[in-house]
């Protein structure tokens, strides 16, 4: 459809069952809007305001944020597949039960924020900021993890690759005993 929303007041605003394709929504306003699922494919939120948005059941598809607000806004079954993010303003966020799958978050500021239970798998965190951040049982399978800084973080039941055992900044991170015997695999140690 290719509509340009840009520069639009939608603060407030309740979307149910809405669908957008290819449209422009920099510099929109869309604090404290209820997306309920809505899908965006091909969207740019560049500048766009998700401040204390509470967004449910919504897919946000191969979607541009760029210097994109999303303080105190929560995410609760949704789907980010192939979303690009930078510069953002994150914290505090909650991201539930939702799928970022194929998401760039290259240097992102994520510390002490709650990722447990997410779908990362194949997601690019290099260079990301994810210090005492709550990872527990979600998948970062295929993700790009280089200089990733994950001191602290709680690793318990996360499912990492062996480049990531290698690449990403580990200092005081928890893990479970299966999770060390593939770090120490991954540095190259015989176990036995």
């Amino acid at each position: 459809m290719d509509t340009d929303y840009s520069d639009s007041d939608f603060h407030g605003a309740t979307w149910t069952d809405r669908h957008f394709d290819g449209c422009d929504f920099s510099e929109s306003d869309f604090r404290g809007a209820t997306l309920d699922r809505c899908t965006f494919t091909d969207c740019d939120f560049t500048r766009a305001d998700l401040g204390e948005a509470v967004v449910r059941g919504t897919a946000f598809r191969s979607c541009s944020f760029d210097r994109t607000t999303l303080t105190d806004s929560t995410f609760t079954g949704c789907s980010l597949i192939g979303s690009t993010f930078v510069d953002c303003r994150f914290r505090p966020i909650a991201i539930r039960d939702s799928d970022l799958t194929l998401v760039s978050l290259v240097g992102a500021s994520l510390r002490g924020t709650d990722l447990s239970d997410l779908r990362l798998c194949e997601a690019n965190l290099d260079d990301a900021d994810l210090r005492e951040t709550d990872l527990r049982r979600s998948d970062l399978t295929g993700a790009r993890l280089r200089r990733t800084d994950l001191t602290d973080a709680d690793l318990r039941g996360t499912r990492v690759d062996p480049d990531g055992w290698v690449q990403a900044k580990l200092r005081g991170a928890r893990i479970e005993l299966d999770a060390a015997v593939a770090f120490a695999a991954a540095h190259g140690l015989r176990i036995g």
